[in-house]
């Protein structure tokens, strides 16, 4: 403890140290001059208010001279001071806010009844303490929590604030609605990888002038995130002033911008939502134009919501976290369907397919999931999976028939996931894993992976060859492939796809599509595999045309690891078409 020193002053309190005050003797004037801050006593008689004395802070914020007819406003201070002089009230607060010359003033105030004194009339202490630079520095601060410190547009939260307010404080005539269109810049992400994040701040800026100009009296445009924009618009016509907006917005965008000594075109996806009354929360219509524009990004055109597209995105959403958690945990499944040789009737091979059943959301289709899986990212991790279970399920086959089979496994690639992942590292980790060769895996991809960047897509067919792998070129037909990519790349079978296999019998161009891509795969020394047989009778008739390979329900659906194993060894044999 440390000592206390002997010097302490010595506090007395004065006698009746429960009623303490101090003197009368000293005016009222003299305790309002040692206020620092405006204060004025009042007296209230008859249902008079008089001033009693004011210090000089109250006189320069308080013209006494016919305040209330040269500021409607400044004589509310008096009205609260009355009113609390006809009330029981012992004291109370309030904020005022009046014009002043260099802009709005405000002043939290408060009225305290003074102690009543025999004889006298009632006496109230009016206080008025100036926040003016408490509420400037308020705004500033509000404005920068509302608005984008790049465009000084609204930011998703100031975007609410905006729609409210005009919900709240604009005319609207009858039958009227609003609508929010959503814009999202579609290649900004290679803007800031090859110019820079300057040059990326640099379009937005200029994005946003633009889109500014094309708004209308009463429109309302903000930044909602890093490259996506947002309009609010009263709409007295419905979805054909929507509609003209949207062409103003894509006129705006029309010219391109110069960055850095070049010129770079914005293209942009368009989507928009309309309310069906104002009563609508605006949140909601935000939300399904970010879910319309969701729509526009795959389609390449405007998209008006629909009913059910939010709930769409909803179990997007939801598939997307519940997948994130099946591959995490090991919840997913391959399933394989047999590849059969039309000519002997032999098993040459299997296609790897995903299956998932989630505890949730049941039985989830690939065609659902996959989807999910690559515009999320999941893709590179789902397609790594598959590769080193495909290639593991042949190590253990071998592992019980005793010997390497002669069979190998299908696995497929997905456009993003060649764009995103090493693929060549990563089927070579496959089969050192499971000690089996690359022949025996064969890698297949789209026509659409090969034309979105085919020089990328040239070194990594050869680098699969360096592994000693095949490569089958899926869905040929549907894409856009010519002569000259067949011919210069690796590739050794291509796979008729299944909406010219299954009519092949019933629609005569479909036939002649067949046979043309047999006879030029024969040209190029190309096997080809049939997908989609479903009948015997599809099968002798690509037999007769000489297609090498065929799969298809006909023969069997995809199966598990163990019923591929047992179906393979009792065809072991081979039997005919």
């Amino acid at each position: 403890m440390r000592n206390r020193p002997e010097d302490m002053p010595k506090i007395e309190l004065p006698a009746g140290a429960d009623d303490a005050h101090l003197s009368h003797g000293i005016a009222i004037r003299d305790w309002l001059d040692a206020l620092p801050h405006a204060a004025a006593a009042f007296s209230f008689k008859n249902n008079t208010l008089s001033i009693v004395a004011v210090n000089d802070s109250f006189r320069q914020h308080f013209n006494l001279d016919d305040e209330s007819r040269k500021r409607p406003h400044a004589s509310e201070w008096r009205k609260r001071i009355l009113r609390c002089a006809r009330s029981d009230k012992a004291s109370e607060s309030f904020e005022l806010r009046r014009d002043g010359i260099l802009g709005p003033e405000y002043f939290s105030c408060a009225v305290g009844r003074l102690p009543e004194a025999e004889g006298q009339p009632n006496l109230f202490l009016f206080t008025a303490l100036d926040r003016t630079s408490d509420r400037t520095i308020e705004k500033n601060l509000r404005r920068e929590l509302l608005s984008d410190g790049l465009t000084a547009l609204p930011n998703r939260t100031g975007f609410g604030e905006e729609i409210d307010d005009r919900l709240a404080n604009t005319p609207w005539p009858e039958n009227a609605q609003f609508g929010i269109i959503a814009i999202d810049l579609s290649r900004f992400s290679r803007v800031n990888e090859s110019l820079g994040p300057m040059a990326g701040d640099e379009l937005l800026i200029t994005v946003a002038k633009r889109l500014k100009s094309s708004l209308r009296q009463g429109d309302v445009l903000a930044r909602i995130g890093g490259n996506d924009f947002a309009i609010f618009a009263r709409l007295n016509n419905g979805l054909s002033d929507a509609l003209h907006i949207i062409q103003r917005i894509r006129d705006a965008l029309s010219y391109p911008i110069r960055l850095s000594d070049l010129q770079i075109r914005v293209d942009c996806a368009i989507g928009c939502a309309l309310s069906i009354s104002l009563s609508d929360e605006p949140e909601d219509i935000v939300r399904k134009a970010q879910a319309a524009v969701k729509i526009a990004k795959r389609s390449g055109k405007v998209e008006i919501y629909r009913n059910g597209v939010l709930k769409e995105a909803q179990r997007r959403f939801s598939v997307e976290s519940r997948l994130r958690d099946a591959l995490a945990q090991g919840e997913l499944n391959l399933a394989f369907q047999p590849l059969i040789h039309l000519q002997t009737g032999e098993i040459t091979g299997f296609e790897a397919l995903a299956r998932w059943k989630d505890a949730e959301l049941g039985h989830v289709s690939p065609v659902e999931f996959i989807p999910v899986a690559e515009e999320s990212g999941l893709i590179t991790q789902l397609g790594r999976w598959a590769a080193y279970e495909a290639a593991q399920a042949l190590s253990r086959w071998d592992a019980k028939f005793g010997q390497p089979l002669p069979v190998g496994i299908n696995v497929n690639l997905s456009p993003i996931q060649m764009a995103r992942d090493d693929v060549a590292s990563m089927f070579e980790e496959a089969l050192r894993y499971s000690g089996i060769s690359g022949n025996r895996l064969t890698a297949e991809l789209t026509e659409s992976a090969i034309v979105a960047d085919p020089e990328k897509a040239r070194k990594l067919l050869f680098a699969l060859k360096d592994l000693d792998m095949p490569i089958a070129m899926d869905d040929f037909g549907t894409g856009y492939s010519n002569l000259a990519s067949l011919h210069s790349l690796p590739i050794d079978i291509l796979k008729i796809d299944r909406s010219f296999v299954g009519s092949m019998l019933e629609d005569r161009d479909k036939e002649i599509m067949v046979r043309t891509i047999l006879s030029l795969a024969e040209s190029l020394g190309l096997h080809v595999t049939a997908e989609g047989i479903e009948t015997q009778e599809l099968a002798h008739a690509l037999q007769n045309l000489g297609c090498w390979q065929g799969q298809g329900y006909y023969f069997a659906p995809p199966m598990a690891e163990s019923d591929a194993f047992d179906y393979w060894r009792a065809r072991w044999n081979f039997e005919t078409v």
